[in-house]
């Protein structure tokens, strides 16, 4: 058999395999060096950055769930321009293309971060507009059309490698927010971001996290992701990104098969710092026992 193709099209981008990290679960990369070679990753999405540094909520900031976990960082980060200076040199000996993950509390500081990086080796950008868990900026843009248009555009004329909008699966209709994005020039959507969820000390009768509410991920919510990829992908015909509880190459399959052209890795990065190697490794294995010569073939495949 030939030599499998396991590279796949994000915007400009040609990632060497469909799987991504997913923000806030990869630190800046670096924290994963010791597990594995960077190198064997199709893209590294950081930690969501600001314009400034954030010191994110007070704890407790995390809890545990039934086949899940609630968290309620809020952010914190160390600002675009410590990123720049202190983590992206140490990243560039890789030749995995790193994602930042925007964040900002009004449009104009997306637009202004996205204008810093714009001449750095960053390949790309994410816009979370979807954070459930922090008081400003997040879902304040996730279900406000004009919002989201006025951020895009703007980043756009900044900002001239590939801009990906991560979407909430908490407010409206997110196919028409994917359509949207689409219509406003974003060059691909990712989803799901985290579902709002609490946690109770019945003791205490307080809530586990100190924000009260956090984002709940992991397994608890694939099943829905892989419900709004399929349902996103039947919308838009940039490339959709699928996120949301998966823990092996198994869980990636299903979301290719459902529309996704690449999944970002979360959770499971907690649990095992090797689950992307595990994935990349599975993937191959099963194009060459079912002698599928490239993994585009899978995408968008769901039989009705």
């Amino acid at each position: 058999m030939k030599i499998i193709n396991t590279k796949v099209k994000i915007g400009k981008l040609i990632l060497k395999n469909p799987v991504m990290t997913a923000s806030g679960t990869f630190g800046y990369g670096l924290e994963f060096e010791k597990f594995f070679n960077l190198n064997i990753l199709g893209a590294i999405v950081v930690k969501g950055l600001s314009l400034t540094p954030v010191k994110g909520n007070p704890p407790q900031r995390i809890a545990e769930t039934p086949a899940g976990m609630l968290n309620a960082i809020g952010l914190q980060n160390i600002g675009v321009k410590n990123f720049i200076e202190e983590k992206l040199p140490l990243l560039k000996k890789y030749k995995t293309p790193v994602i930042v993950n925007v964040y900002g509390r009004e449009i104009k500081e997306y637009i202004e971060v996205a204008d810093i990086l714009n001449d750095t080796d960053v390949a790309g950008i994410e816009l979370n507009i979807s954070c459930p868990n922090v008081k400003k900026g997040g879902l304040q843009f996730a279900s406000d059309k004009k919002a989201v248009e006025k951020m895009i555009k703007g980043i756009k004329k900044k900002f001239k490698k590939t801009v990906i909008v991560k979407l909430s699966p908490n407010t409206g209709n997110i196919q028409d927010m994917a359509l949207h994005c689409e219509r406003c020039g974003a060059d691909a959507v990712s989803l799901i971001n985290t579902i709002i969820g609490m946690a109770i000390d019945i003791k205490n009768r307080r809530p586990v996290l100190a924000n009260t509410f956090g984002g709940l991920s992991g397994p608890a919510i694939k099943p829905i992701a892989l419900a709004f990829v399929y349902k996103v992908s039947k919308k838009v015909k940039i490339p959709v990104i699928g996120i949301g509880g998966i823990m092996n190459y198994k869980d990636a399959l299903e979301f290719l098969i459902a529309g996704a052209t690449a999944v970002q890795i979360g959770t499971a990065n907690f649990v095992d710092p090797l689950t992307c190697v595990k994935i990349v490794n599975g993937l191959n294995n099963y194009l060459k026992e079912n002698k599928i010569k490239d993994i585009n073939k899978i995408v968008g495949t769901l039989k009705e």
